[in-house]
């Protein structure tokens, strides 16, 4: 089996009702027949019966759509036995004839036409008038009623032929205004899917956010093309956030007073879409406080704002207008809100991509920052140590021929530095590369250089865990970590003059880890240094600012001249808890 046809449906669905009530005319004239006349129930009912189980057939076949080619035939012959089947249970009765035969020739002229419906219903008249031949005999004595009731059904068979040509027409143009809609809304689902393709297309082959904003307004105004000249009078443009204003990115027809305008989206249309997160639509666009200073909308009378979101971030709108009212339609807002959607991971992509390349700055900087951190501390450290060493041992060599007693006391002391310089180089190459943290973890880690801080420096660095917090951490964030320690335990020995520092590690809260780094050496002014820290040689601040974005967390700075440093640095250990910290 295959579909059914519109067509066809249609004709079957006005057969399948027109059956019932002519079932029970016949029924009516059966079953109350006149005085005198015997109709053998029975024969009468089981005929009747037949004929609804074959309708209520034919309505499961229209409610399933199911249809096969030999059906429209199959049906008329069916229809013409039944009504030879009922005129002979009926017991000749001339009434029955004329209701049973019309059926079949009306089925014949609704499929075929009147010609057929004629030769449909002389068919069904000859079967009756052989019944009358053979089994009612008697009708003979009564011949013109008959020949009223056959007249009456070739003038019925030619009206419902002439009137089922008619429907046919209808049925006919009708089904070819739906296939034309039909080919229409499969026409504009292909160019909107095309359209889709190209934005998709675009945003995967570049990275400049701008092009494919300029594409995303012109495939915007083709998407509506099919709409006629309207296409061409419809405003639009993309607006992102700028210092938390929207400034126009780009326009079509928008004026030159109109690209330097920036709205702060705080009322109207504009606040109401990105509120809410979705198309909103306003029909008065001049008198919307914002979009009222937007000359090229003044004349619209529809305009749709789209937002550009993504999550919990907002980078802009996207704007649509047109002098038509009410000229945005459903599938318009379909196909600009996937393009507006397509437009929204373009910016995302370009500003990811920024953010890649600034990332990949740090870095260079970062690693150029270490480098000269390394010469300086070299320079600093070990090398003025190898150069006093130098000077010490060509002191020795000239006090060997004058006083022996004296070299003797000289290599000692360089004995002395030699060692003081092995302890800092090993101190230096353990900063660089903490083995201790990768096999035993940070408290470990900062244990051992709490030590060789003691050991170099006579500085006392208290490590304070509390439980197990710092195990919650990952590797990375431990390595992280530990940097930032050796960098403010460095910068408090080596500017604060502290004598204690205490580094604390523990949880701030269920999921935000803490740690604190606290000296008693003489402090600073926060303000003045970030103020001008530009100027300065150390980048230490920087350095853990900056280690810190990295594990996503948030740096606290507390010092004041005569109180001593405290830095806390809090690292989000779940994505609840870096959206909380970075809110």
């Amino acid at each position: 089996m295959k579909r059914l046809p519109r067509s066809a449906a249609r004709i079957d669905w006005v057969l399948f009702y027109l059956r019932w009530p002519l079932l029970l005319v016949i029924a009516a004239e059966l079953f109350f027949a006149p005085v005198g006349k015997s109709v053998d129930l029975i024969p009468a009912a089981v005929v009747l019966v037949l004929a609804a189980l074959y309708n209520l057939a034919i309505l499961l076949l229209l409610l399933g759509g199911s249809w096969f080619a030999a059906f429209p035939v199959m049906s008329v012959i069916v229809d013409s036995v039944l009504a030879v089947a009922l005129f002979y249970v009926s017991g000749g009765s001339v009434n029955v004839m004329q209701w049973a035969a019309l059926f079949p020739a009306v089925s014949a002229s609704l499929r075929y036409g009147w010609p057929q419906g004629l030769i449909n219903a002389g068919a069904v008249m000859v079967a009756d008038l052989v019944l009358v031949v053979v089994a009612f005999p008697e009708l003979y004595e009564a011949p013109i009623p008959l020949a009223i009731r056959a007249a009456l059904l070739i003038v019925g068979t030619l009206l419902t032929g002439l009137m089922g040509q008619r429907v046919m027409l209808l049925a006919i143009k009708r089904t070819h205004a739906e296939r034309d809609v039909e080919q229409k809304r499969v026409k504009n689902i292909r160019e909107q899917a095309h359209i889709i393709y190209e934005m998709a297309s675009l945003v995967s082959a570049t990275l400049n956010y701008e092009r494919v904003l300029d594409a995303a307004l012109d495939l915007s105004a083709t998407s509506i093309a099919d709409t006629g000249a309207a296409s061409a009078q419809l405003v639009s443009a993309v607006l992102l956030f700028n210092d938390n204003r929207l400034r126009v990115i780009t326009a079509r027809r928008f004026t030159p007073n109109d690209l330097k305008v920036l709205l702060p989206a705080q009322s109207g249309v504009l606040a109401e879409a990105i509120g809410n997160g979705e198309p909103t639509f306003s029909a008065e666009p001049f008198r919307d406080q914002e979009l009222s200073q937007v000359m090229a909308l003044r004349s619209c009378r529809a305009v749709m704002v789209v937002p550009l979101q993504a999550g919990l971030d907002t980078y802009g709108v996207m704007l649509f207008a047109h002098p038509r009212p009410n000229f945005f339609d459903i599938d318009h807002v379909e196909i600009l809100e996937a393009i507006c959607k397509h437009t929204v991971i373009a910016i995302q992509n370009a500003k990811l991509y920024q953010k890649l390349l600034s990332e990949k700055e740090r870095i260079v900087q970062v690693e150029e920052d270490a480098r000269k951190k390394l010469a300086r501390d070299l320079h600093d450290g070990p090398t003025q140590s190898v150069a006093a060493i130098a000077m010490r041992a060509n002191y020795i060599r000239r006090l060997l021929d004058r006083e022996p007693k004296s070299a003797a006391e000289e290599l000692y002391k360089v004995e002395e530095l030699a060692r003081r310089t092995t302890k800092e180089i090993r101190h230096m190459l353990f900063t660089l590369r903490p083995l201790v943290l990768e096999s035993q973890g940070l408290v470990a880690a900062l244990q051992a250089l709490a030590d060789k801080m003691h050991e170099n420096y006579n500085l006392n660095v208290m490590i304070e865990p509390q439980g197990d917090a710092a195990e919650q951490l990952d590797i990375h964030t431990q390595g992280v970590l530990f940097y930032i320690v050796e960098e403010a335990v460095g910068n408090a020995r080596k500017h604060a003059e502290a004598e204690h520092i205490w580094v604390r590690l523990k949880l701030h809260a269920p999921d935000i880890f803490l740690l604190e780094i606290h000296d008693d050496g003489v402090g600073f002014d926060v303000g003045v240094v970030d103020a001008s820290y530009d100027k300065r040689g150390s980048l230490g601040m920087v350095n853990m600012r900056e280690r810190t974005e990295l594990v996503n967390g948030v740096l606290q700075i507390d010092s004041a001249v005569g109180r001593g440093t405290r830095v806390n640095v809090l690292v989000p250990l779940t994505d609840e808890a870096r959206e909380k910290l970075g809110s």
